[in-house]
């Protein structure tokens, strides 16, 4: 049996800031934006090339024995791109505000790109939940 993860949840503020941010600042693209009732609402938008989308909700009750997040409380979600200086600039040009990309030296975070699967970006979105962008190779079947 296959178990993927398609879908994870971003807990923000406000449905329609967020939504525009990760539509025009992000590039992700709008899944679905459904009202179930006039206090409930799901947004899910999905990264592109990607199988998993993040869901923003409002007015959904947690699952049983889980509790609701905070906004801005998510911290390390991650993208992954192959080209991490072409994606600085798209997110940049967007209107993001991103980190320098960055490697892990010696010292800790040290500007510039690493080797293989050790260059990085940081973004948070307007709640303040944190993105980690990582540069990595291709998968083999498109190299």
């Amino acid at each position: 049996m296959e178990w993927t993860l398609e879908v994870v949840t971003v807990p923000v503020s406000d449905l329609d800031q967020a939504k525009s941010f990760y539509e025009d600042n992000c590039g992700f693209k709008v899944d679905t934006d459904t009202r179930i009732t006039d206090d409930t609402r799901i947004i899910q938008l999905t990264p592109p090339g990607s199988r998993c989308s993040i869901a923003l909700i409002a007015g959904m009750p947690p699952a049983p024995g889980q509790h609701e997040m905070e906004p801005g409380s998510l911290q390390g979600l991650q993208l992954c791109v192959t080209d991490i200086h072409t994606a600085h600039a798209e997110l940049s040009d967007r209107g993001v505000e991103v980190s320098n990309v960055q490697h892990l030296g010696a010292n800790g975070w040290e500007d510039g790109s690493g080797d293989t699967w050790n260059s990085f970006m940081f973004f948070r979105d307007p709640d303040g939940n944190g993105w980690v962008v990582q540069q990595a190779p291709a998968p083999l079947a498109d190299r």
